[in-house]
């Protein structure tokens, strides 16, 4: 993919970060960094988003979630950056999913700390350890499944097909993680001008298990076909 493709992309209607990330990626094609460097902003970015929301204040929140937006934005940025200027690479890609399970288990720790601190109760603490935790554990089923992948010399093995309304679990599994790889920025946005961000602790205590869950059974269901 060649520069001129990427600045004369139209993106779809969703995922809506798209929309953001085409623009500032047609500006950062032109200057001299590398799509990794980018991805480490994004690091960064989500860190720092981390350690707002551990700081109870309405400022901070409301810095938090911007913080969180800007590591959405670069997160997909790299990518775009990358393939317009032939960068694209096996430890880039490897270094992106890092970055994603990194960024959102930090933030699922620092939301849970402010919301402990906040609140006088450590209770919050395990919502936010339990979503850290389903994280953390479909991180390494999806790095395994990458590498099984790799070791099979699948091409089309990153595109996974839309499962069917006769697959309830498998459509679960597949929302969650859309949600979470493409818009979930916005609505902790949302949540955060509403001073509500700590719906999503006991939301994503629950919903990333059965994330991992449906990624588990899926995979074994194609390990046995």
């Amino acid at each position: 993919m060649s520069a001129t493709t990427v600045a004369g992309a139209t993106p779809s209607a969703f995922p809506l970060i798209r929309h953001f990330s085409v623009p500032v990626s047609r500006f950062l094609i032109r200057m001299p960094v590398t799509p990794n460097q980018v991805t480490t902003g994004s690091l960064v970015c989500a860190l720092s988003a981390a350690w707002c929301f551990a700081t109870p204040g309405d400022d901070t929140q409301s810095l938090g979630a911007l913080l969180f937006f800007a590591f959405y934005l670069l997160d997909n940025c790299d990518g775009e950056i990358a393939r317009a200027k032939g960068l694209s690479s096996r430890f880039g890609q490897y270094y992106d999913t890092f970055v994603d399970w990194l960024g959102h288990a930090a933030l699922f720790l620092g939301l849970a700390s402010g919301v402990a601190a906040e609140r006088h109760s450590d209770w919050w603490l395990w919502f936010g350890a339990a979503a850290a935790l389903g994280a953390t554990v479909n991180y390494g089923i999806g790095l395994a499944a990458d590498l099984q992948a790799e070791a099979r010399q699948a091409e089309d093995a990153a595109r996974e097909p839309r499962p069917t309304l006769a697959e309830p679990l498998a459509a679960f599994g597949f929302f969650l993680r859309e949600l979470s790889r493409a818009d979930f920025c916005f609505i902790l946005i949302l949540l955060a001008l509403v001073d509500q961000t700590w719906l999503l602790l006991p939301a994503a205590a629950v919903g990333a298990q059965a994330y991992w869950l449906a990624s588990f059974i899926e995979g074994i269901r194609d390990h046995h076909v």
